[in-house]
């Protein structure tokens, strides 16, 4: 009874951990965007699909308008996104998607990351060139029908569709961003969620107790604040 308790109280506990980091991520994302093209979403496209995301992560409303009210403030720190790449053990491609306050800070937690990992911190396109970046677009099917929608999209750049699970995922280019996301607007698809991924051209394949170590890796990245997503090769 007391283990089944303690279990159900850590879930709880990671479940709320990762709410809370997710919520960081977007408030970040929310000043950037209002700071670089202004707190009204009608004009700002960037901070409309944020907002958007924010919904589908049941941000509180209430946190959204004062996210967008503290941004608006003068003296309000802005963030920077910086990309940071390297090896993980094993050869793994890895890269990082971050926003700081503190360059300074942030690179040299990246690098210690690696380090203790058996990895190496490389430079700006050592491994990018392994993966491409796309949009990702995801929303709830209702009644619509995949086929029919896919031909619709097609001539606004949809790549790839799927779905899954009573969901929707529609895959652009990166260039092709704004066009999936009026052509999904003017057809009044709610969208759950909107952001970019890096998907690897080529994978590694490793075994358990190597794939293991590289979870502990991405576990730590993932658990500093400054860092919003890993991506890796690893298959």
């Amino acid at each position: 009874m007391g283990r089944a308790f303690e279990f159900r109280k850590e879930r709880k506990f990671k479940r709320w951990s990762q709410m809370s980091k997710v919520f960081t991520r977007l408030g970040k994302e929310i000043v950037m965007a209002v700071k670089a093209g202004g707190p009204d979403p009608s004009n700002n496209t960037k901070l409309r699909t944020i907002i958007q995301n924010a919904k589908g992560a049941s941000m509180p409303k209430h946190t959204i308008e004062a996210a967008i009210k503290r941004a608006s403030n003068k003296d309000e720190k802005n963030y920077e996104e910086i990309l940071y790449e390297g090896y993980g053990p094993y050869g793994v491609a890895v890269i990082i998607e971050t926003s700081t306050d503190n360059i300074n800070r942030t690179v040299a937690n990246i690098r210690s990351y690696f380090t203790k990992s058996g990895g190496a911190l490389g430079t700006s396109g050592s491994v990018s060139f392994m993966f491409t970046k796309k949009a990702v677009f995801r929303f709830a099917q209702k009644d619509m029908d995949i086929e029919e929608l896919e031909l619709e999209l097609i001539d606004h750049g949809l790549e790839e569709i799927d779905e899954n699970e009573g969901e929707i995922f529609a895959y652009t280019e990166f260039e092709d961003f704004g066009k999936m996301q009026k052509a999904l607007e003017d057809r009044h698809i709610e969208v759950i969620n909107a952001d970019f991924q890096w998907f690897p051209s080529t994978t590694v394949d490793l075994t358990e107790e190597h794939e293991e170590e590289i979870n502990k890796m991405i576990e730590r990245l993932e658990e500093d604040d400054d860092v919003n997503q890993v991506f890796t090769n690893v298959s």
